[in-house]
């Protein structure tokens, strides 16, 4: 029998899938982190490209578990036209460590209380638990598309959020080249929630924790960052403040500005530029501090917004981003 041209084609396999997994062990590493350690057979084939690859973890609904999370590329369609008490919520996460040979992957939660459905399960996980994993597949040549850290060749970065975006922070620094030179800096709850963390000599890491458990997010984090832009030894992008491209740059920003609060794009992941002497940012965590941290490294910096990368984690007055 001859077949088609169409049914000889081998379709790719997809970027993500969905994964089953179980809690080997959960390790409170400070007061507001905890690490999750998830294992399971099908993690042999779960992606290691690494640095801030996103996932989403699916928590299960009691007394009912994952009977009704949907199967296949096309889950989220199916996902919302379930009932709502028939969805599970599901969190966006960053990996931190992948072990293939041993089917493990690590996740490090902020803990926040109860306020959000991750936070609460992540506070109560012990060995056993389950949990679907929606992650990259090694085999797949698209596994890389969830990372959102894409500097280019550029001479220094800068890596900037709250606690939210601390451990894609430690996972981007123990992935830098040796010779990277730049500084990351991590705004947390408490002096007791500094991480250990590998980094090149050339980064400077600075851990700033607020003032107390009612501060302001973002009360160290703005003055770090233009501390550091004021007092780096080299200019962070070399080229004229009347630079058409930065101006352009200037007025793209200014006009997403001009929108109501809700519409303010809480993600953009430009491709970074490679170009001599420059800076690449990446910057993390909640939506506001965020916003007025990226606007003041276009405007006030220089930098071309295309060399800047944004993520609202999560909004002030929302409980969780999903």
């Amino acid at each position: 029998m001859l077949t088609s041209v169409a049914e000889s084609v081998v379709r790719p396999r997809p970027a993500y899938r969905t994964f089953r997994a179980a809690v080997a062990r959960a390790e409170r590493l400070s007061p507001h982190f905890v690490r999750v350690t998830f294992a399971g057979e099908e993690l042999a084939d779960f992606g290691t490209a690494g640095l801030d690859q996103r996932v989403k973890l699916v928590f299960p609904i009691e007394g009912r578990g994952f009977a009704d999370f949907p199967a296949g590329e096309d889950w989220y369609r199916a996902w919302r036209e379930l009932p709502a008490d028939r969805r599970n919520a599901f969190r966006t996460y960053t990996v931190r460590a992948v072990r293939p040979g041993r089917r493990e992957v690590d996740v490090d939660f902020a803990l926040h209380g109860d306020l959000g459905p991750a936070s609460a399960w992540a506070a109560r996980a012990s060995e056993g638990d389950e949990l679907l994993i929606i992650g990259p597949d090694e085999r797949s040549p698209e596994r890389t598309v969830g990372i959102d850290f894409r500097p280019g060749a550029v001479d220094t970065v800068l890596l900037a959020g709250d606690e939210t975006a601390a451990p894609a922070i430690c996972a981007i620094l123990e992935q830098l080249p040796a010779d990277a030179s730049g500084a990351a800096l991590i705004e947390v709850p408490s002096p007791a929630d500094v991480l250990q963390v590998a980094a090149p000599e050339g980064v400077e890491v600075r851990w700033l924790a607020r003032s107390s458990a009612d501060a302001v997010h973002g009360e160290r984090l703005v003055p770090a960052v233009r501390d550091w832009v004021a007092r780096a030894t080299t200019p962070i992008d070399d080229r004229p403040a009347t630079d058409a491209a930065a101006d352009a740059s200037a007025a793209a920003l200014s006009a997403a500005e001009l929108a109501d609060g809700d519409d303010v794009p809480l993600w953009d992941v430009p491709e970074g530029r490679s170009l001599d002497g420059a800076c690449y940012a990446w910057l993390a965590g909640e939506a506001s501090v965020i916003t007025s941290l990226r606007r003041f490294l276009v405007r006030d910096a220089g930098l071309d917004r295309r060399q800047v990368a944004f993520m609202g984690y999560w909004r002030r007055g929302r409980a969780e981003l999903e």
